[in-house]
Protein backbone atom coordinates (compact mmCIF):
# COMPACT_ATOMS: atom_id res chain seq x y z
CA UNK A 1 0.00 0.00 0.00
CA UNK A 2 1.95 3.33 -0.82
CA UNK A 3 0.23 5.84 1.54
CA UNK A 4 2.05 8.85 0.03
CA UNK A 5 -0.49 8.99 -2.53
CA UNK A 6 -3.27 7.57 -0.26
CA UNK A 7 -2.59 10.98 1.65
CA UNK A 8 -2.34 12.98 -1.30
CA UNK A 9 -5.91 11.78 -2.10
CA UNK A 10 -6.96 12.24 1.45
CA UNK A 11 -5.66 15.59 1.75
CA UNK A 12 -7.54 16.55 -1.79
CA UNK A 13 -10.69 14.72 -0.95
CA UNK A 14 -11.33 14.76 2.59
CA UNK A 15 -10.18 18.17 3.76
CA UNK A 16 -12.63 20.45 1.95
CA UNK A 17 -13.84 23.56 2.82
CA UNK A 18 -17.25 25.35 2.08
CA UNK A 19 -16.04 29.17 2.83
CA UNK A 20 -14.42 31.62 0.30
CA UNK A 21 -10.87 31.89 2.83
CA UNK A 22 -10.79 28.09 1.22
CA UNK A 23 -9.56 27.44 4.74
CA UNK A 24 -12.72 26.59 6.85
CA UNK A 25 -15.67 23.50 6.32
CA UNK A 26 -19.16 25.40 8.35
CA UNK A 27 -21.27 22.68 9.05
CA UNK A 28 -24.14 21.93 10.67
CA UNK A 29 -23.07 21.89 14.60
CA UNK A 30 -19.70 21.20 13.67
CA UNK A 31 -16.90 23.64 12.00
CA UNK A 32 -13.40 23.48 11.52
CA UNK A 33 -10.07 25.34 10.03
CA UNK A 34 -9.33 22.23 7.33
CA UNK A 35 -6.07 24.25 5.88
CA UNK A 36 -3.78 26.53 7.01
CA UNK A 37 -3.71 29.84 4.64
CA UNK A 38 -1.09 30.24 2.13
CA UNK A 39 0.50 33.37 4.03
CA UNK A 40 0.95 31.26 7.45
CA UNK A 41 -1.20 34.04 9.17
CA UNK A 42 -3.02 31.66 11.88
CA UNK A 43 -4.60 34.63 13.82
CA UNK A 44 -7.98 36.31 11.30
CA UNK A 45 -9.20 32.18 10.87
CA UNK A 46 -9.11 31.58 14.92
CA UNK A 47 -10.33 35.08 15.30
CA UNK A 48 -12.96 33.32 12.65
CA UNK A 49 -12.96 30.58 14.69
CA UNK A 50 -14.26 32.70 17.68
CA UNK A 51 -17.80 33.91 15.79
CA UNK A 52 -18.59 30.40 15.06
CA UNK A 53 -21.58 28.68 16.97
CA UNK A 54 -21.56 24.74 17.43
CA UNK A 55 -18.24 23.10 18.31
CA UNK A 56 -15.32 24.28 16.45
CA UNK A 57 -11.85 23.18 16.05
CA UNK A 58 -8.30 23.48 13.89
CA UNK A 59 -7.77 19.95 12.86
CA UNK A 60 -4.27 20.05 12.71
CA UNK A 61 -2.51 17.46 10.85
CA UNK A 62 0.99 16.51 11.69
CA UNK A 63 2.32 16.39 8.00
CA UNK A 64 1.21 20.03 7.95
CA UNK A 65 4.05 20.74 9.92
CA UNK A 66 6.03 21.39 13.42
CA UNK A 67 6.09 24.94 12.90
CA UNK A 68 1.89 24.96 12.26
CA UNK A 69 1.57 23.60 15.45
CA UNK A 70 3.51 25.85 17.08
CA UNK A 71 2.24 29.36 15.50
CA UNK A 72 -1.86 27.50 16.53
CA UNK A 73 -0.49 27.18 20.59
CA UNK A 74 1.23 30.84 20.57
CA UNK A 75 -2.20 31.98 19.36
CA UNK A 76 -3.76 30.42 22.65
CA UNK A 77 -5.10 27.55 20.60
CA UNK A 78 -5.12 24.23 23.23
CA UNK A 79 -4.62 20.80 21.86
CA UNK A 80 -6.54 17.83 22.54
CA UNK A 81 -5.75 13.96 22.39
CA UNK A 82 -4.31 13.04 19.40
CA UNK A 83 -5.78 10.52 17.19
CA UNK A 84 -4.28 8.68 14.32
CA UNK A 85 -5.65 8.34 11.00
CA UNK A 86 -5.47 4.67 9.99
CA UNK A 87 -6.66 3.50 6.49
CA UNK A 88 -7.44 0.38 4.90
CA UNK A 89 -9.01 -1.02 1.65
CA UNK A 90 -12.76 -1.91 1.77
CA UNK A 91 -12.74 -4.87 0.17
CA UNK A 92 -10.13 -6.43 2.18
CA UNK A 93 -12.31 -6.06 5.39
CA UNK A 94 -13.62 -9.72 6.24
CA UNK A 95 -17.66 -9.81 6.85
CA UNK A 96 -19.48 -9.51 9.76
CA UNK A 97 -19.84 -12.53 12.09
CA UNK A 98 -23.36 -14.14 11.51
CA UNK A 99 -23.89 -14.92 15.54
CA UNK A 100 -23.70 -10.47 16.14
CA UNK A 101 -27.26 -8.60 15.64
CA UNK A 102 -26.47 -5.69 14.14
CA UNK A 103 -29.45 -3.87 12.98
CA UNK A 104 -29.08 0.09 11.42
CA UNK A 105 -30.75 2.25 13.83
CA UNK A 106 -30.33 6.13 14.12
CA UNK A 107 -32.36 6.42 17.89
CA UNK A 108 -30.53 3.46 19.14
CA UNK A 109 -27.40 4.50 18.25
CA UNK A 110 -27.84 8.04 19.25
CA UNK A 111 -29.52 6.46 22.66
CA UNK A 112 -26.19 4.84 22.99
CA UNK A 113 -23.96 7.76 22.73
CA UNK A 114 -25.47 9.61 24.66
CA UNK A 115 -25.72 7.13 27.78
CA UNK A 116 -21.63 7.02 27.13
CA UNK A 117 -20.65 10.56 26.09
CA UNK A 118 -23.42 12.20 27.79
CA UNK A 119 -24.33 13.89 24.15
CA UNK A 120 -25.76 12.86 21.53
CA UNK A 121 -26.44 13.67 17.70
CA UNK A 122 -29.87 14.12 18.17
CA UNK A 123 -32.00 15.70 15.16
CA UNK A 124 -28.32 17.36 13.34
CA UNK A 125 -27.53 12.88 12.97
CA UNK A 126 -25.15 13.43 9.75
CA UNK A 127 -27.31 13.12 6.58
CA UNK A 128 -25.02 10.93 4.39
CA UNK A 129 -24.34 8.86 7.60
CA UNK A 130 -25.35 5.28 8.20
CA UNK A 131 -25.28 4.20 12.17
CA UNK A 132 -24.55 -0.05 13.14
CA UNK A 133 -25.53 -1.12 16.56
CA UNK A 134 -24.55 -4.42 17.82
CA UNK A 135 -27.28 -5.43 20.31
CA UNK A 136 -27.03 -8.73 22.90
CA UNK A 137 -29.59 -10.05 24.77
CA UNK A 138 -32.17 -7.64 22.96
CA UNK A 139 -30.18 -4.33 24.22
CA UNK A 140 -27.95 -1.92 21.73
CA UNK A 141 -24.58 -2.45 24.00
CA UNK A 142 -22.07 -1.25 20.68
CA UNK A 143 -22.33 0.66 17.81
CA UNK A 144 -20.66 3.40 15.40
CA UNK A 145 -21.45 5.03 12.10
CA UNK A 146 -20.52 5.62 8.46
CA UNK A 147 -20.09 8.69 6.88
CA UNK A 148 -20.69 8.04 3.16
CA UNK A 149 -19.85 11.70 1.68
CA UNK A 150 -20.25 11.88 -2.07
CA UNK A 151 -18.41 12.31 -4.67
CA UNK A 152 -14.81 11.20 -2.80
CA UNK A 153 -13.38 7.98 -2.27
CA UNK A 154 -13.02 7.35 1.23
CA UNK A 155 -15.69 6.45 3.83
CA UNK A 156 -15.33 7.61 7.30
CA UNK A 157 -16.10 5.47 10.48
CA UNK A 158 -16.74 7.63 13.19
CA UNK A 159 -18.71 7.52 17.00
CA UNK A 160 -17.48 4.19 17.82
CA UNK A 161 -19.17 3.23 21.58
CA UNK A 162 -19.60 0.03 23.25
CA UNK A 163 -20.91 -0.30 27.08
CA UNK A 164 -18.10 -1.15 29.28
CA UNK A 165 -19.84 -4.49 30.48
CA UNK A 166 -19.77 -5.86 27.30
CA UNK A 167 -16.17 -4.86 25.69
CA UNK A 168 -13.72 -7.21 24.69
CA UNK A 169 -16.42 -9.36 22.86
CA UNK A 170 -15.49 -8.10 19.18
CA UNK A 171 -18.71 -6.09 18.98
CA UNK A 172 -17.34 -3.18 17.77
CA UNK A 173 -14.84 -5.25 15.55
CA UNK A 174 -18.64 -6.56 13.90
CA UNK A 175 -19.91 -3.30 13.88
CA UNK A 176 -16.48 -1.77 11.80
CA UNK A 177 -17.40 -5.32 9.53
CA UNK A 178 -20.63 -4.18 8.65
CA UNK A 179 -20.15 -1.16 8.24
CA UNK A 180 -17.23 -2.02 5.72
CA UNK A 181 -19.70 -3.88 3.93
CA UNK A 182 -21.86 -0.22 3.54
CA UNK A 183 -19.34 1.49 2.48
CA UNK A 184 -18.29 -1.67 -0.36
CA UNK A 185 -21.65 -1.40 -1.14
CA UNK A 186 -22.06 2.20 -1.88
CA UNK A 187 -18.52 2.21 -4.00
CA UNK A 188 -15.99 3.28 -1.60
CA UNK A 189 -12.58 2.43 -1.77
CA UNK A 190 -10.93 3.46 1.14
CA UNK A 191 -12.41 3.49 4.86
CA UNK A 192 -10.72 5.67 7.35
CA UNK A 193 -10.73 6.18 11.40
CA UNK A 194 -9.27 8.76 13.74
CA UNK A 195 -8.67 6.23 15.80
CA UNK A 196 -7.71 7.02 19.83
CA UNK A 197 -5.15 4.20 21.44
CA UNK A 198 -8.14 1.98 22.53
CA UNK A 199 -9.39 1.30 18.76
CA UNK A 200 -6.41 1.27 16.99
CA UNK A 201 -5.22 -2.03 17.97
CA UNK A 202 -8.17 -3.53 16.69
CA UNK A 203 -8.18 -1.48 13.42
CA UNK A 204 -5.00 -2.79 12.75
CA UNK A 205 -5.20 -6.24 13.60
CA UNK A 206 -7.85 -5.89 10.55
CA UNK A 207 -5.07 -4.55 8.41
CA UNK A 208 -5.67 -0.88 8.39
CA UNK A 209 -2.59 1.02 8.27
CA UNK A 210 -1.29 4.69 10.12
CA UNK A 211 -1.22 7.33 7.57
CA UNK A 212 -0.90 10.52 9.67
CA UNK A 213 -2.46 11.93 12.79
CA UNK A 214 -4.73 14.73 13.94
CA UNK A 215 -5.14 16.96 16.49
CA UNK A 216 -7.82 19.29 17.23
CA UNK A 217 -6.80 22.69 18.37
CA UNK A 218 -9.71 24.16 20.16
CA UNK A 219 -10.39 27.83 21.90
CA UNK A 220 -9.66 27.21 25.95
CA UNK A 221 -13.11 27.58 27.50
CA UNK A 222 -13.08 30.60 30.30
CA UNK A 223 -12.64 29.74 33.54
CA UNK A 224 -15.74 30.04 35.82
Amino acid sequence: MDTSEILERFDEQMRRTNQPDGCIYVGDGWSGVMRAPTDGDVEPLIARMRELPGWVEWKYYSHDGPELRERLIAAGLEPEDEETVVVAEAASIPPPPADVELREDVAAFTELAERVFGRSHGTSFPENAVPVVAYMDGQPVSGGRVDLEPDVEFAGLFGGVTLEEYRGRGLYRATVARRAELAREAGYRWLYVDALPTSRPILERLGFVRLTTTTPFVIPRAAD
